[in-house]
């Protein structure tokens, strides 16, 4: 039988990613998320909680995530759950759990747009992609940037930032 291993998170960055480049020069962006929910406690009072997730972006993803994600940033990222282990400079086994993202979609970005992009709409310099679709239900004007798509929200929504 064959599992499902799927995450969907949408949240606000703590700082700005860290980018990495690997010897073949491809990027990777590291970046922690934050999500909150809030509920009532036994006595009725109204309590937050936060949660932080690891994310990792490989490719034309982690250049985008590099370029425009910064520290309050609101990012919609898709991907799965993934555990490294390492051994540290000590000797000590490490474990990390991160979520792999394979779709990134920046909220309330520059200029108040917002920028989609999927690792598997990746196409060499030149060719079409398709655009990925609003899923905020938002309306949208579409326009292209370098080689990348991106749409501009004309809802400037009031984020609230968790930190």
């Amino acid at each position: 039988m064959t599992g499902v291993n799927k995450v969907i998170i949408l949240g606000n960055l703590g700082k700005d990613p860290e980018m990495r480049y690997q010897p073949n020069g491809g990027a990777i962006a590291n970046f922690n998320v934050a999500t909150s929910e809030t509920f009532k406690d036994k006595e009725g009072n109204k309590q937050e909680r936060t949660e932080w997730h690891r994310v990792v972006l490989f490719g034309r993803t982690a250049e985008v995530a590099g370029e425009y994600l910064r520290k309050g940033s609101t990012a919609y990222v898709e991907g799965r759950l993934q555990t490294r282990k390492w051994t540290d400079k000590e000797g000590q086994e490490r474990y990390t759990t991160e979520i792999v993202g394979d779709r990134l979609q920046l909220i309330g970005g520059r200029n108040g747009g917002q920028a989609n992009h999927n690792e598997e709409e990746d196409a060499p310099r030149g060719t079409s992609r398709q655009q990925s679709g609003n899923q905020h239900g938002a309306h949208t004007q579409n326009s292209t940037v370098g080689n990348e798509n991106f749409q501009q929200n004309q809802d400037d929504g009031d984020w609230d930032i968790p930190f």
